[in-house]
């Protein structure tokens, strides 16, 4: 879908991108990871012709970017800042329609897709003739991605989309956007410094450092097998929380011995996608004294009862193994 050769791209004798090159999978979400400063934004914004390389060459769909007229790439890419990029002289319901009207849809094929975007992000209709400034930040983010995302764009390059805003609407959007379709669906190619939003959306992630790739991997793979002292030390602090958080109970069960039962009337159902983060919250709440708690997977005919302590060792025997 997008290949990236072999890019460099300096700014008089400063290196911002330093020869780099991954490919992205179609429907793949590909995160751009790194502290500010490292070249994330500059190669974002290569993909669609805002900034040249100096050197390298970018592919979508086999095709050179250099050879796609800039207008009709960038109508084909969807693109979300961090800041609020609305147009401040045009209502919600006007910036929403620019690339359609561009693209030459009719008035009612519009309406009716600005007011269904509208409800999956959770805005009210009233909000269509509503102007930037009358918005908070979370509501002029929704319409941001609205916007970028109405007509369809099979590409959706996204600069620290959240960035901006407060840590209890960075949440909630984030949680909407994982969660809509319509994201589901796209190439995302998305920047971002937190460490905790990389691995909640990302299906891999491009760790970057003073303009050059340090690793590209899963979550996991950064996590379990980093590449170098650096990616190693780059999670460091919040190691653990991660780890939890990328491993499931499908990826430990087989590390689960099963025991007799005992007397514990404690029994919690859990699908196989459940985080052993969440399952170690729901566990420290439910547990007695260490007692044993049934652990039964959904749509899996073997029971398990373990107690915390006996899934942390399953974990640590996954993670030895990976």
């Amino acid at each position: 879908m997008i290949k990236v050769a072999n890019i460099s791209k300096s700014f008089g004798k400063n290196i911002a991108v330093n020869n780099i090159s991954f490919e992205i999978k179609e429907g793949e979400n590909f995160i751009l990871l790194g502290t500010s400063g490292s070249g994330k934004t500059t190669m974002l914004r290569m993909i669609n012709r805002l900034i040249s390389p100096s050197s390298g060459t970018i592919h979508l769909n086999h095709k050179n970017v250099l050879d796609i007229p800039v207008e009709k790439l960038r109508r084909e890419i969807g693109y979300v800042l961090q800041r609020n990029s609305l147009f401040p002289h045009y209502t919600v319901a006007e910036n929403i329609a620019v690339v359609p009207k561009l693209l030459h849809w009719d008035k009612k094929k519009i309406e009716e897709k600005t007011v269904a975007l509208l409800h999956k992000f959770r805005l009210p209709k009233e909000r269509l003739s509503s102007y930037p400034n009358e918005l908070s930040g979370g509501e002029a983010q929704r319409v941001n991605l609205a916007r970028a995302i109405i007509a369809n764009p099979a590409v959706l390059l996204m600069d620290e989309p959240f960035g901006a805003l407060d840590p209890v609407t960075r949440i909630s959007i984030r949680k909407e956007f994982s969660e809509l379709e319509e994201f589901k669906k796209k190439t995302i190619l998305m920047v971002t410094h937190d460490v905790q939003e990389a691995f909640e959306l990302a299906d891999r992630i491009c760790l970057i450092d003073k303009g050059k790739i340090m690793q590209v991997g899963t979550p996991k793979e950064l996590l379990f097998r980093p590449a170098n002292d650096f990616v190693q030390q780059f999670f460091e602090q919040t190691h653990f929380q991660l780890s939890v958080t990328t491993t499931f109970l499908n990826d430990i069960w087989s590390y689960v011995n099963a025991n007799e039962p005992n007397n514990s009337n404690i029994k919690l159902d859990f699908a196989p996608e459940t985080s052993l983060w969440k399952v170690i919250e729901v566990l420290t709440l439910n547990k007695k004294n260490d007692t044993q708690v049934n652990v039964q997977l959904k749509n899996d005919d073997q029971n398990k009862r373990a107690t915390l302590e006996e899934l942390m060792n399953a974990f640590v025997q996954y993670k030895n193994n990976f």
